[in-house]
């Protein structure tokens, strides 16, 4: 479904993402690991949209997308969500989540219907009405990866959603998206430090260090790997 070929992103004289070459297939589940730095978030800005690669193809569904706008990509069926979540702060979250519905719907009526289903499917449904300002920060989260899955997305990028909850709040976050990927085939890719969701949720796990692709494999093969050890997880993680 996603293929990266030989991405390189540079600024200035930093070159945050060199040469990484990766293949995400339908209905994957992955997980991108890494100490700070290590270029995850701006991978995932280049692979949605945000930067263009220096060097390096993207391609979405057999079709080339390197270079296409944010917006465009997004249309395509590839969202991602942000670190820092923003959302209306002055609107309803019902509203937030139609917003993220009318980028592929045109109708208010379908809209407003997508965005009854997200909210119930990510747990809001007590907080539809709410002022998005005023939810404590796991639900603020739960509202961004809501507004995401408004727009019907094929591939979903995660970043670090879950950074910032209690161990309850992750899991709650982990079992639905569990059942996106289960139930809606919803391939997700997802950026985590949180190490409990990761090795609960990801089939497969990259780790990235220094912009560079230096391990990839099933959760437990990676928490065994000598350079991971060395650059980031520092002993072995139980699984």
């Amino acid at each position: 479904m996603l293929q990266l070929e030989g991405v390189t992103k540079r600024f200035g004289g930093l070159t945050a993402v060199r040469n990484v070459t990766l293949d995400v297939q339908a209905g994957e589940l992955l997980g991108i690991i890494g100490p700070n730095g290590a270029g995850k978030t701006t991978l995932f800005n280049v692979i949605s949209g945000f930067y263009r690669p220096e060097e390096g193809r993207i391609r979405f569904d057999g079709r080339d997308v390197t270079g296409l706008s944010a917006h465009a990509i997004a249309r395509l069926g590839l969202t991602r969500t942000f670190q820092i979540v923003k959302p209306f702060g002055n609107l309803s979250v019902s509203d937030n989540v139609m917003i993220g519905a009318l980028t592929r719907l045109s109708s208010i009526r379908e809209a407003r219907a997508e965005a009854e289903r997200v909210i119930a499917l990510c747990g809001l449904g007590p907080h539809a009405h709410a002022r998005a300002k005023a939810l404590p920060i796991a639900l603020r989260k739960r509202l961004e990866v809501a507004r995401a899955l408004a727009t019907r997305p094929r591939l979903l990028l995660l970043d670090e959603v879950m950074a910032g909850l209690r161990p309850t709040e992750c899991d709650q976050m982990v079992a639905i998206f569990r059942e996106l990927n289960r139930a809606d085939g919803t391939t997700i890719l997802l950026i985590e430090h949180v190490m409990r969701a990761v090795m609960a949720l990801a089939r497969h796990i990259g780790v990235l260090h220094h912009g560079e692709v230096i391990a990839r494999g099933s959760p437990q093969e990676i928490v065994r790997d000598p350079k991971v050890l060395e650059c980031y997880l520092g002993e072995e993680t139980e699984i």
